[in-house]
């Protein structure tokens, strides 16, 4: 039979010491004897480090225990300081909903060969292509925009597949030019552009980066029309029709109002004829044509201008109309007759004593407009 060793009083006062080396400064210890009175007493009063411990995990407890509770439970928005309502409201500030032909504001943060990448604050970057950048031509993005502009940008079209918008400067840009020469045309200005092309119409020309047409008609001129290209003429304004994309200009009328400005009614000038039509010829007179209608041509009757005039004939005529407005320029050579029908018979007289003629005119005019009526006298 085994025997089981028992451990002397030495043995178990050793091992209790041991324990009790192992046990944490401060901290109550099931292994202490229970039956030892002084030890009992004096771990049953906590220490300072004890109470401030003791505090700060109470302090605890009770702050997670009046926080909400998180992790899949909802807040009540009132606990943050505004009702749903408010914030519904908040959201409603911010329009994510861009259509096209909306006016945005943009900032161009890449450059790319075949166009720009510009933030507007769509959920994706928005393009604008190169051919949109300008109204007028731009071989180089870099020339009209640079990284970090902020500007204005026109929405072309609806999000394609990947969410992107196209973008547009030159239409904000064409609509601006439109508003800008419609403000010229009621002012009646006069403005100055270079021709770039020319065709059998006319001649073509910018303003304010729109593409205008001078009707052949309407370019005065002894230059042929392929000879004008890069040449800046004086412009005023015909027709301008943005709906019809129409701006139709006349350098005639440019020309008649600067010369008008030195011209009036009952003046002789010198001229050479242009050309002929069956209502009458057309006369230049200081670069500037005007009408010498076959009515007033002579007193007598005439079938034809041809019967009398040749387009390269130098003649004397009478300024008789002044229209501005249309740049018309209305002469005369049967005012100045001092017989009626001279001009069929003698022109050179008529040429000779034009002044004379005129002045007698002028006195005419004069006496009319006092209210008495007078005819001219003529050579008996």
């Amino acid at each position: 039979m085994v025997s089981t060793p028992t451990s002397s009083p030495e043995t178990s006062s050793s091992e209790a010491s041991s324990t009790d080396d192992h046990t944490p400064s401060g901290t109550p210890s099931a292994d202490l004897p229970a039956n030892n009175p002084d030890l009992a007493e004096e771990d049953s009063k906590p220490d300072e480090t004890e109470v401030a411990l003791l505090e700060e995990h109470d302090s605890v407890v009770v702050a997670a225990e009046e926080r909400p509770q998180s992790g899949g439970g909802s807040r009540d928005l009132n606990d943050v300081g505004f009702t749903m309502e408010e914030f519904t409201a908040l959201l409603s500030q911010y329009d994510y909903h861009f259509n096209p032909g909306d006016v945005v504001s943009g900032t161009v943060f890449n450059l790319e060969p075949k166009g720009s990448l510009i933030d507007i604050g769509a959920k994706t970057a928005a393009f604008m292509p190169l051919q949109e950048a300008s109204i007028n031509r731009v071989e180089d993005l870099a020339d009209v925009l640079q990284p970090g502009d902020v500007r204005e940008f026109f929405i072309l079209s609806e999000e394609n597949e990947d969410g992107q918008l196209m973008l547009s400067i030159r239409r904000i840009e064409y609509q601006m030019a439109w508003e800008r020469v419609r403000q010229l045309q009621k002012e009646d200005a006069t403005i100055y552009s270079e021709v770039f092309a020319t065709n059998r119409g006319g001649a073509l020309v910018r303003v304010e980066g729109l593409r205008g047409f001078i009707p052949g008609s309407h370019i005065s001129t002894r230059k042929p029309k392929e000879e004008l290209v890069e040449e800046v003429l004086p412009l005023k304004f015909l027709e301008v029709d943005e709906e019809r994309n129409r701006l139709v200009l006349s350098h005639r009328r440019a020309l008649v109002e600067r010369k008008m400005n030195r011209l009036e009614v009952g003046e002789v000038v010198v001229g050479n004829v242009r050309g002929i039509k069956p209502y009458g010829a057309f006369i230049d007179i200081g670069g500037v044509s005007g009408l010498l209608h076959i009515s007033e041509i002579s007193h007598e009757h005439i079938e034809t201008s041809h019967a009398v005039l040749n387009v390269g004939d130098q003649l004397k005529v009478m300024i008789i109309d002044l229209d501005a407005e249309r740049g018309r320029i209305s002469l005369s050579t049967k005012a100045l007759e001092p017989e009626p029908g001279d001009m069929l018979t003698n022109p050179q007289k008529v040429f000779d004593r034009a002044e004379e003629m005129a002045a007698l005119y002028k006195q005419m005019l004069e006496e009319q407009v006092e209210g008495e009526p007078v005819e001219m006298a003529y050579e008996s």
